[in-house]
């Protein structure tokens, strides 16, 4: 039984996940940038404790899956935006002398990749590529069925490659990455910017919804959309040609407005290489997928079928 910790910049969620990644209980309970980490720490340690007593059950290990930057063989979180007075707090040593069970912390794309590939949809791919596609662009790649790490350990930020040098500026500190080009609040963005008096196109969700019912600028705007996310999965097969590419997050719960779109982007941009080989699906894990793939990360670390991971010299 695996305690399952998410976090993100405005919850924080836990569950017990058993051996098959069935959620048997949650709780989740807000975070916001002014969240100490000991009141936290205190929350996590509280909600799954109680959780093990009601089910009567012991925890035999703790995953986690955390926004931002993350340096998972230590356990400690870097440079949180979200989470200020979390940065540099070392959560996998924290819980583990709470709770006296191995612990094991990644980010919480990786964590995402890790349990479709376990539990879900990327089941049997042995090249995988996750993409989650919602308020950010994230994913994780595993090859050979083993997370892909950078030097150091570091998580590959594919939602900050450069699609278009002179398109709008981002976060990271360049222009045009497929993040400021294709996430939700891009898609928002374009859309206000060509609204007429009285029109309200206010999020995501609202304009694919619009763009179902046939509202002419919402079906432009998904059309801007579906030719930037496929241009990103198109450069992603160039680098990778993975067996499959698993789409989630919330702009993938209206999927059928884009998946034709994007195929037609991946047949145009990726002639050297066999794209049609590489399967394009959605996630499977609904709503309980970010702690199914924390308790991935468990499994991955430590279960019967992890395998050692080799660390290349920096």
């Amino acid at each position: 039984m695996i305690g399952a910790v998410d976090i993100g910049g405005t919850k924080l969620a836990v569950g017990l996940v058993d051996e098959w990644g069935k959620v048997l209980r949650k709780a989740e309970t807000p975070t916001g940038a002014d969240s100490r980490y000991s009141a936290g720490l205190q929350n996590i340690a509280d909600m799954l404790g109680g959780m093990a007593r009601s089910a009567r059950t012991e925890i035999t290990g703790i995953g986690i899956g955390s926004t931002g930057p993350v340096d998972p063989v230590t356990g400690e979180l870097g440079e949180v935006d979200f989470l200020p007075n979390w940065r540099h707090q070392n959560l996998v040593r924290d819980l583990t002398s709470a709770f006296g069970v191995k612990a094991a912390l990644e980010n919480d794309a990786d964590a995402g990749a890790l349990g479709e590939s376990r539990w879900g949809a990327g089941q049997g791919a042995a090249r995988l590529i996750y993409i989650t596609l919602g308020t950010g662009i994230g994913g994780g790649i595993l090859l050979d069925g083993q997370l892909y790490r950078g030097v150091g350990g570091a998580h590959p930020e594919l939602g900050h490659h450069v699609i278009d040098p002179s398109g709008p500026p981002c976060s990271c500190g360049t222009r045009g990455c497929w993040e400021s080009l294709a996430a939700g609040p891009a898609m928002v963005s374009w859309a206000q910017g060509q609204t007429r008096a009285g029109d309200s196109y206010g999020t995501a969700k609202e304009i694919c919804e619009l763009a179902f019912a046939g509202d002419e600028l919402a079906a432009r705007a998904v059309e801007r959309e579906t030719r930037y996310l496929g241009l990103g999965i198109a450069n992603l097969i160039n680098l990778f040609t993975p067996d499959r590419i698993v789409l989630g997050g919330s702009l993938m719960r209206s999927a059928s407005l884009f998946l034709d779109g994007i195929r037609r982007q991946i047949s145009g941009a990726c002639r050297f290489v066999p794209w049609e080989k590489t399967e394009l699906a959605l996630a499977s894990l609904g709503e309980d997928s970010n702690l199914i793939g924390a308790a991935s990360v468990w499994h991955n670390r430590f279960g019967s079928r992890a395998r050692p991971e080799v660390h290349c010299a920096e």
